[in-house]
Order: C-alpha cells, then structure tokens, then sequence
C-alpha cells in the first residue's frame, strides 16, 4: 500500500530570464523581444506607475470614491498584453489595468471612469477601476472574487467551437484560488479542452491574508497538475519572464486546444486599496524592500537601458509628459457632467418592469424633496 505524499520533496523552480538588477540570466532560453515592443512595454509601465500614484492622491483628496493601485505588479499586466493578440478576449480580476492601457485604452478613459461622468462607459453605475471596453475585448471588471474563471472557460470553449484562432486569458489574485469558482473554472476548463489561460498573481496577500493561511501546497502552480492542466510558475516581477512564458501559453492553448495555468510570484507594494492600510499586518521593511530591491520597473529600465534602447533623456520626456497629459484628463473628467438620474435604471430591461418604474418614481420625489442632500450636478 502506497500512498501519494502531500507535497514534493522539492519546490516546483521559477521561470526567471532577468536578474534582480535587469543583467540577463547566463544560458536562460526566453523569447526575443524587438526595440520597438520592449520601449512600448517599459512606457507603459512607467504611465501605470505615475497614474497610479496620481488616481490615488486624487482619491485622498476626495475627488473619487475608491482607487488600488498596481504598485509591485506593472510587469505582469502590462508584460502578459504584449504577448497576447488583439483578438484574445480579456477577463480581468481588478489588477490589470495596464492589460487595458497596452490595447489603447486612454488616460481620459480611464480618468473618465474613475470620475463616473456622462463620458464613462459604465455611465456612472459602477465603482473606480471597474473598467471595461467591447472595443479592446477586456470584459468589465466585477468586484465578486473568481467568477470570472467559469465564465472564461465557458467562452474558451465558444472560441473553440468557432474555431478562432484567439483564446481567453483570465487573471486572479492567490486570495481567490480559495473560491470554488476556481476550482470549477479549470476542471470545466480542463474537460472540454478550451483555449484558456489561467493567469494567478500570487503576491503574497489576499487583502490582510497571508498565503501561509491560504493554502499548505507548493503555491499556485502545482493545483493544474490536479485538474490535468499544463502549468508553470514565472517571476511575476520579471517582465522578460512574463512575456516569454504567455508568448509560450498563448501557442500551445491555440495550437493544442488545451488550458494553461500560469502562476506568477510577485508582491503587492501597496495598499490592497484605498480601504485598506497594510502596515497594519505586515512589517514596512518588507514592503520598502520589495519596492527598492525587488522593483519590477527599475529591473526592466535597467535592461532596455543596459542594450542601448532608452536613455536619461527619454526617461525625463516621458515622465513629464504623461503626469501632464493625466492631470488634463482628471481636469477634464472633473469638468465633464453626470449621467443623468434615469441610467440607473437602463440597460436591464427591455420594457422597466411596474416595480422598476415606481423605484424611479419615488427616487426622483425623494431627490426633488431633499436636494441638499444629493449633488447638485446631476440632471434629475
């Protein structure tokens, strides 16, 4: 009698093509990036950063309701959109903007959703970064943890049925492989063999949660083999890793109609978001290492600067220019008025149901009863 061990005797390696100081790792086999695509992705990375740090201060000033940010983690959305193509479909967690921002989504788009102004997508209804656009195939962001992983799979299989030679990528955060939409997600996934890839931020926490109360198995990486998918572990703060092993994913979920998990390691040097302050549960000095020592966009600056593809110069250009062009499209999204009262019962029903329209009804005698206690901006 033999039973399987709970575990390895040996940790499942990670895929790594970059040192910590952006020198290539010696004999590393990765795939070749052009001039053109590697400045597009360190450019993206710094607009991320400074938006970031922009919408969050904008936040603090109470001129939006909510904000997080993707402080440690520009590598992973922004490196896993350039290996992707246009046509694969997107269903992010609340991570990836930068996913977004790669395909052409604008800083006035973005600064237009946070703001929940008349030019906003969503008209208003949802919460800041709860972004999406038909037009870059990036399905709206929802807030419930990991019930975009079925649906993934479900529209894999609808990629693969018609035969497309595109597939889904699906992102989420360590906290969310505790769900059961997980687990149904890639079993689902798993059996009909759909062109689907699992993408797993493992950064370390779920919201105050450490992964060492998540989970007792090597990661993320090793929970593929169980529901026979094809898997790899890559150094989320990598961007050369990331884009080399979607590249990889992308080519074997396509050519081989079959789901692929890939986990990546990294840390999330910020806040979880607005609501939330870390130092609470975890050491400062943790996270001050991690953003000095451990930074993703400092390791890939090093890199481009190191083969002769950015300088000082751009450097100063780009920064200057994109905190310019973000602080006119907040101005701008300040400016541009609300939607008006009678979105917020749209977009369900064909013909509003007699309970919809007596909510609308007695909404609208509510606001015009008290109308200091409701914006004044907004068209009743």
């Amino acid at each position: 009698m033999s039973f399987i061990s709970e575990s390895s005797q040996t940790r499942v390696p990670c895929y790594r093509v970059l040192e910590d100081d952006g020198d290539l790792i010696s004999d590393c086999d990765f795939q070749q990036v052009s001039k053109e695509v590697a400045v597009k992705m360190y450019s993206n990375m710094v607009t991320l950063q400074i938006m970031d740090n922009i919408f969050y201060e904008a936040q603090r000033q109470g001129r939006i309701s909510f904000y997080l940010t993707s402080a440690g983690e520009e590598a992973i959305s922004i490196a896993s959109a350039a290996a992707l193509s246009e046509q694969d479909i997107i269903l992010p967690q609340y991570r990836e903007p930068g996913v977004l921002l790669w395909r052409g989504f604008t800083l006035q788009e973005f600064a237009d959703q946070c703001f929940g102004n008349k030019a906003d997508y969503g008209k208003g209804r949802q919460m800041p970064i709860h972004y999406g656009s038909k037009k870059h195939n990036f399905f709206t962001i929802s807030s419930p943890i990991a019930t975009q992983l079925p649906q993934a799979a479900g529209i894999a299989y609808s990629l693969k049925m018609d035969n497309k030679k595109a597939c889904v990528v699906s992102y989420i955060g360590d906290g969310g492989t505790s769900e059961g939409d997980f687990h149904a997600g890639l079993n689902f996934a798993a059996v009909m063999e759909a062109p689907v890839i699992f993408f797993c931020r493992n950064n370390g926490w779920a919201i105050s949660t450490n992964v060492s109360e998540q989970f007792r198995s090597d990661g993320i990486v090793v929970k593929g083999r169980a529901y026979g998918i094809r898997s790899i572990r890559v150094d989320g703060n990598d961007a050369l890793a990331v884009y080399s092993a979607v590249s990889a994913a992308r080519e074997m979920a396509i050519n081989e109609q079959r789901p692929i998990l890939i986990e990546a390691l990294t840390y999330r040097v910020g806040h979880h978001s607005t609501s939330d302050d870390s130092t609470k549960y975890r050491q400062l000095d943790e996270i001050v290492y991690w953003k000095k020592a451990r930074n993703p966009v400092n390791r890939f600056r090093n890199w481009v600067q190191n083969i002769g593809w950015w300088s000082e110069r751009q450097e100063t250009q780009l920064r200057n220019s994109v905190r310019k062009q973000l602080l006119e499209a907040i101005q701008m999204a300040e400016k541009t008025e609300k939607p008006p009262l009678s979105e917020l019962f749209t977009d369900v029903y064909d013909h509003p149901p007699s309970n919809l329209e007596e909510q609308e009804k007695h909404l609208r005698e509510t606001v015009t009863r008290h109308p200091k206690d409701y914006p004044s901006d907004i068209s009743v």
